[in-house]
C-alpha cells in the first residue's frame, strides 16, 4: 500500500525533497508579499489606479471646467474605456462613443416625439437592448440602453452637453491608459510556465518515490487529477499570452522599441506552451502506463525499478527548480535502455512497459530541455532588446 497522502496529493517524502516547492511552509507574511510581487496583482491593481484616475479626472473636468450640473457621463464613460490594454481601450472606447451616441438619439426621437410614460421608457429600452447585439458594438453595445436612462430620467436632458462629456470621458479613458505604464504581460506568461513546470516536478518526484515502494492505482489517479488541473493553468497561460499580444498592439512601449531600429526576433510564448502543452501529456501517459501495469505486472525487475526511479526523481527536481538542468538525463535513460536490453533475465512480457516508461520520460526530458533553452534565448533577447 501506498504511504498516508497530504493534503496536497504529494508523499511526505516527495514534499521534503522538493522543499522550494512547497508554499505551505511560508510565513503569511511571505505568501501576501508573493501574492502581491506577483505580475497578476500588479496588473489587477494597475488597472484599478488607472480607472480611478480616469473617472476622478473626467469628473473634475465636467464639474470645474464644463460646470456640468449633472457630471455623469464623462466618469462613466471613462470607467468604461480603462482597460488591460491600450488597443482594448482604443476599440472599447470607440464602441462606447458609438453606443452612447446612439442611445442619445434614440431617447431624443422617443421624448420629441413620443413624450415620457412607462411605454416610452419600455420602448427605449427594448429598441436599446436590441441593439446592443449587433456584432460590431456588442462589447459596449449595452451603453445604448444605459445611455438612453440617464437622459431619461434627467431633469434636463442637455444632449450637447451630454455627447460633449461623453468624448471627455472616452478621451480621458485612452490618454489614462496610454499614459499610465501601459501593460505588458510576458511577465505573467513566464510566470505560469514556471508554476507549470513545479507542478510537473512534483509529480515526477512523487511517482519515482512511490514506485521505490509499492503502490497501488490511488497514486495514479492522483497524478492524473493533477495532469488535469495542469492543462486548466495552461489554458489561463494561453489566454495571457494572447493579452499579453494584445497589449503590444499600439502600446506606447512597442511603438517606441520599434522606432530604436529593427528588433532581434524573439521566440514567442506560443511556442514554449505548445512544448509545455506536450510535456504534460507525456507526463499523461506515463502516469497510465503506471496505472495499468499495477493491474499487469506482479513483480518489477529491481534493476529496472531503481535506475528507472533514480532518474526521474532527478528529473523531476530538475524541472522544478528555475536554475536545474536536465542535460545529462537523456544519457542516463539510453545507458538504462541498453544495460536493460542487454540482461537476459527481463521477462519478456514487461518489455512494453519498460520501454514505454523509457520512452515517456525520455520525452519529458527532451522537452524540458527545449522550453528551457528557448526561454532562456527569449530573456537574453529580450535583454538586449532593451
Amino acid at each position: 500500500m501506498i504511504s498516508e497522502r497530504t493534503s496536497a496529493g504529494l508523499s511526505s517524502r516527495a514534499a521534503n525533497s522538493t522543499r522550494y516547492m512547497d508554499l505551505e511552509g511560508q510565513s503569511r507574511h511571505g505568501r501576501f508579499l508573493r501574492w502581491f510581487r506577483s505580475p497578476e496583482t500588479t496588473s489587477d491593481l494597475l488597472l484599478t489606479i488607472k480607472a480611478v484616475v480616469a473617472g476622478t479626472s473626467a469628473w473634475a473636468i465636467s464639474v470645474g471646467v464644463l460646470h456640468s450640473e449633472v457630471a455623469f457621463m464623462a466618469p462613466w464613460t471613462a470607467l468604461l474605456t480603462v482597460h488591460a490594454t491600450v488597443h482594448r481601450s482604443l476599440s472599447r472606447g470607440a464602441q462606447t462613443v458609438v453606443s452612447s451616441t446612439v442611445g442619445m438619439g434614440l431617447a431624443f426621437v422617443v421624448m420629441q416625439f413620443l413624450g415620457v410614460n412607462i411605454w416610452t421608457f419600455a420602448l427605449a429600452l427594448l429598441v436599446g437592448l436590441f441593439g446592443a447585439r449587433i456584432s460590431w458594438i456588442r462589447d459596449e453595445g449595452v451603453a445604448i440602453a444605459t445611455t438612453a436612462i440617464f437622459i431619461f430620467t434627467a431633469d434636463d436632458p442637455m444632449f450637447a452637453e451630454r455627447f460633449i462629456e461623453l468624448l471627455l470621458g472616452v478621451g480621458i479613458g485612452v490618454v489614462v491608459n496610454l499614459l499610465v505604464i501601459p501593460p505588458l504581460k510576458d511577465q505573467q506568461a513566464a510566470r505560469y510556465v514556471d508554476s507549470i513546470n513545479r507542478r510537473m516536478g512534483a509529480v515526477l518526484v512523487d511517482m519515482a518515490d512511490e514506485f521505490a515502494e509499492q503502490w497501488d492505482t490511488d497514486s495514479a489517479e492522483d497524478w492524473l487529477k493533477e495532469t488535469e488541473s495542469m492543462s486548466a493553468e495552461l489554458n489561463s497561460a494561453w489566454q495571457t499570452v494572447r493579452l499579453a499580444r494584445e497589449s503590444q498592439r499600439k502600446n506606447p512601449r512597442a511603438i517606441f522599441r520599434q522606432r530604436q531600429g529593427p528588433q532581434q526576433e524573439i521566440i514567442s510564448y506560443e511556442d514554449i506552451l505548445n512544448r509545455v502543452d506536450e510535456g504534460i501529456s507525456h507526463l499523461r501517459n506515463l502516469t497510465r502506463t503506471l496505472w495499468e501495469a499495477a493491474y499487469d505486472i506482479s513483480e518489477w525487475d529491481t534493476e529496472f525499478r531503481e535506475g528507472w526511479v533514480a532518474i526521474a526523481h532527478d528529473v523531476g527536481v530538475a524541472i522544478a527548480d528555475p536554475e536545474g538542468t536536465v542535460e545529462t538525463e537523456r544519457d542516463r535513460l539510453t545507458s538504462l535502455a541498453s544495460k536493460m536490453s542487454e540482461a537476459e533475465h527481463l521477462p519478456n512480457i514487461s518489455w512494453p512497459t519498460y520501454g514505454a516508461l523509457i520512452s515517456s520520460l525520455q520525452h519529458i526530458v527532451v522537452i524540458a530541455h527545449d522550453v528551457a533553452s528557448a526561454r532562456e534565448a527569449r530573456q537574453a533577447s529580450s535583454k538586449a532588446a532593451a
